[in-house]
């Protein structure tokens, strides 16, 4: 069976994104005291008296706001009360009882799920600070300080025993980061990839602000799509909202089985879009290239010709991208985005047997030799393969100084043109072994 869901709702600044920081053990949610900073569902795999479970973190609810924003954050909120085991309500005791508060406590009532009701920033507890909330009718208040991890332990007690018994499955989903640009389409892409408005979609640059994992299953195969923030420059990056959210994309990147880079086709390859596709290749990552909006894109017979040839000028250094050209918009061609994802991973994770190997390398080295220096030629004793995802091959030569980056890449390419390596970097290490005498 799958991990039971624990979801943390309430309204805007109660506290909800320190607790799921201070349960994860790490700072996932952005924290800021203004609202609407958390504005999709986040989640974690947590554990807690050696029962593990997600934890999912979501925006405040504005129950009556017709701002469109919170209408969507609400919105948000209710998707993770529907896929939900247990519910943790967030309440605030140093503001007290609000309107907002009893109308999502009525909201949570009919959801028939079981409800923990929360009072966080209960810095030094007595009765009377939780009392006036008993009248929300969802039982015993649980006192709580997230922010100085008081309390905390009581909550996740209360919520594990309404977990479902039984043993929880690992996961073996493929991972998937979607990176790019702010406004590239990224979360609309994953919207169309599980089929539901899982994270919201505007046309306002940099409305997705945390990495949000979402498990789903196709065709009988599970993955999990890591949607990220927009990856800005630098220069652009001027609010600490903005600069955690870059953070955030970088270690969805680095937990990521396959890197999807989205690009705006009709703003083109950018470079930043190479910068950002260069950090996946240096991570070692196999990826894949979505070139979006392709149905604003006017065509002939050699349009898509005219954009892989502009790909592989901007991408030299990793000529061995995949690419698909889709409209997340109409659906065009999303479908071929899961089968390339699982190729490039098999790619990563092919194992070259060593004898296949050395006779490819040995022969690569007998048809075009090292270049000497100073009268020294390197000579290739052996090679294996060490490692899978990314590949990595090491040789044992001579003198390990004799290697030019130049013959590598060489060795590389012999390498390539043998065995199918399309859509994941390939890594060579090179270390000296003197002669016998």
């Amino acid at each position: 069976m799958a991990k039971p869901v624990v979801a943390i709702v309430g309204r805007p600044n109660v506290g909800k994104s320190t607790f799921f920081n201070k349960v994860a053990g790490r700072k996932i949610s952005i924290t800021e005291n203004r609202p609407g900073v958390t504005r999709d569902r986040i989640t974690v795999d947590c554990e807690w008296r050696g029962k593990p479970f997600t934890l999912i973190d979501t925006g405040g609810i504005e129950v009556r706001s017709e701002d469109t924003m919170w209408k969507h954050i609400a919105l948000q909120a209710s998707l993770a009360i529907d896929t939900a085991d247990v519910i943790l309500f967030f309440t605030d005791s140093r503001e007290g009882l609000t309107a907002n508060d009893y109308e999502v406590a009525e909201t949570l009532r009919r959801s028939k799920k079981p409800v923990i009701l929360v009072v966080n920033k209960v810095d030094d507890y007595s009765p009377d600070k939780i009392f006036e909330f008993y009248s929300l009718g969802l039982g015993e208040p649980y006192a709580v300080s997230a922010e100085h991890s008081r309390g905390i332990g009581d909550a996740l007690d209360a919520a594990v025993e309404f977990f479902p018994k039984g043993e929880t499955d690992a996961d073996d989903s493929l991972k998937l980061a979607v990176v790019g640009k702010p406004n590239a389409g990224k979360s609309s892409l994953v919207n169309r990839l599980l089929g539901e408005e899982r994270t919201i979609v505007t046309p306002i640059a940099g409305t997705t602000r945390d990495a949000i994992d979402t498990r789903f299953v196709r065709g009988g195969k599970a993955y999990t799509v890591i949607d990220t923030a927009g990856i800005r420059r630098k220069r652009s990056v001027n609010d600490d909202v903005e600069y955690y959210s870059v953070l955030r994309a970088f270690d969805a990147l680095k937990r990521a089985d396959v890197v999807l880079l989205v690009v705006d086709s009709a703003e083109g390859l950018t470079e930043q879009d190479v910068r950002i596709i260069g950090m996946a290749h240096e991570e070692g990552k196999p990826s894949v290239i979505v070139m979006n909006k392709w149905d604003v894109i006017e065509k002939d017979t050699n349009t898509v010709q005219e954009f892989e040839k502009r790909l592989k000028e901007d991408l030299k250094f990793m000529d061995y991208y995949k690419s698909v050209y889709i409209s997340a918009k109409t659906g065009q061609r999303v479908e071929k985005i899961l089968p390339l994802a699982e190729e490039v991973y098999a790619h990563a994770s092919f194992r070259v047997p060593t004898g296949e190997l050395n006779d490819l390398l040995m022969d690569a080295v007998r048809v075009c030799e090292p270049p000497s220096y100073n009268g020294k030629r390197m000579k290739l004793f052996y090679a294996t393969q060490a490692a899978v995802r990314p590949p990595l091959f090491t040789l044992a030569v001579n003198d390990e100084t004799l290697m030019h980056f130049s013959y590598e890449r060489y060795l590389e390419n012999v390498i390539r043109g043998a065995y199918d390596f399309s859509g994941t970097p390939i890594r060579l290490r090179v270390h000296g072994k003197k002669e016998k005498e």
